[in-house]
């Protein structure tokens, strides 16, 4: 029976990282579509070339940062039990790619190409996996200090704050260093709007995110008898609590709508094998709301021009997600315990800190060293034109 079962969570979780790997192509289109035309392509490439870079940097450091595992074996070594280690990093692999494809969203339309590449496989290779291995893995005893401390270890079941907070500060860092796209703030205050190219495509993107989703969350538990049902449920209510909550708040704005989903998922993947399903919807309508009011602050008062608004996304929503594992997993709320909330508040704030950390180190070395942003006349022509020299769609038909 043991081969059968180790076959069977190899296509567990095998299905789980085709699912995740499928909602990179969510990440392109909801780029595609809020970015203006001129830099369609642009979200194109660049979420499939930081995936690749991202698996590089993974196979050869990351992985082993993290796990202490590599796999410079021969190929006999490498496939016993079904391949199981390799699925298991192909899985992980997706979450760890997760990050700069979150970055790509908040740097969008003014970013240069290279140097955004060796930012992520600096991100992936060293900074996501040092907190990964902390909070997955036991890295340095933090775990077992905030389980003795506090009776309990900080709780991440699908990375509320490994993945989206730490993508989502990072991106703040980088959006800073780059500064505001040309022309998006005006010297009097006024604010030029750059209005999406695309509804349907950033609607598409959404929904390809929503369904890859419960690959993240459900098939976090990594082998098929730790599966529950109560993780499918949870990642449900936080969506409708999310899609509902930025519906009423963003006044039917379909941009706020569709990411107000996505907040929902954001903030559940923590606490989604420990909650009640109505902690899950007051999570998730949290966060959709929280997502429609600082993307509007960090806009139109603050002036930090994120694109694709990832830092409340992703960086606030996923530190949400955090505390609330602690707060709605509890028994006194319904949840299934096990979580304490001083642990997830250490543990939030620690995953903040390497990102804002690794964040300035690595773009602030890439800025003086090679810059990281197109110049005005790049700009103005579009990364489309400028980068890949040629434009999403033909401005005139060729005739014979």
């Amino acid at each position: 029976m043991e081969p059968l079962k180790t076959s069977a969570d190899v296509l567990f979780i095998l299905l789980g990282a085709i699912m995740i790997l499928a909602m990179h192509a969510g990440f392109a289109f909801l780029e595609l579509g809020t970015v203006r035309k001129k830099n369609q392509i642009n979200a194109l490439v660049k979420i499939l070339a930081d995936f690749s870079i991202s698996t590089l940097a993974y196979f050869f450091i990351g992985y082993g940062i993290a796990y202490g595992i590599h796999f410079f074996s021969n190929a006999e070594v490498l496939a016993q039990r079904s391949g199981f280690e390799l699925t298991r990093f192909f899985f992980l692999l997706t979450f760890a790619a997760a990050v700069p494809a979150i970055i790509s969203g908040g740097i969008a339309e003014r970013a240069k190409f290279k140097p955004q590449l060796a930012a992520t496989f600096c991100l992936v290779g060293f900074v996501y996996p040092l907190f990964e291995g902390i909070a997955w893995n036991h890295a340095f005893g933090i775990q077992a200090w905030l389980a003795q401390q506090f009776g309990a270890e900080f709780h991440d079941f699908a990375g509320s704050v490994v993945v989206h907070a730490v993508g989502g500060w990072a991106a703040l860092v980088a959006v800073l260093l780059l500064g505001p796209r040309r022309g998006r703030y005006g010297k009097d205050g006024s604010i030029a709007a750059h209005p999406p190219s695309s509804v349907p495509f950033l609607a598409l993107g959404a929904w390809i995110l929503i369904v890859g989703w419960f690959g993240f969350n459900v098939m976090s538990a990594q082998t098929l008898d730790k599966v529950s049902g109560l993780v499918a449920l949870n990642s449900l209510m936080a969506m409708v609590g999310g899609t509902l909550a930025a519906l009423v708040i963003g006044k039917n704005d379909p941009g706020f709508v569709h990411n107000g989903a996505l907040a929902g998922l954001v903030a559940v993947c923590a606490g989604s094998d420990v909650m009640h399903p109505l902690g899950a919807l007051a999570t998730g309508s949290i966060a959709g709301g929280l997502f429609v009011v600082m993307f509007t602050l960090t806009q139109n008062r603050w002036k930090i021009d994120d694109v694709l608004g990832v830092w409340p996304l992703h960086g606030l929503c996923g530190t949400w997600g955090g505390i609330a594992a602690g707060i709605f997993g509890a028994t006194a709320l319904g949840g299934r315990g096990g979580v304490a909330i001083p642990s997830q508040l250490i543990g939030t704030l620690m995953g903040i800190a390497i990102a804002l950390a690794g964040g300035f180190v690595v773009y602030g070395v890439l800025k003086k060293v090679v810059g990281i942003r197109l110049d005005a006349e790049e700009e103005f022509e579009g990364s489309d034109l400028t980068i890949h020299k040629i434009t999403a769609s033909a401005e005139r038909e060729t005739s014979f």
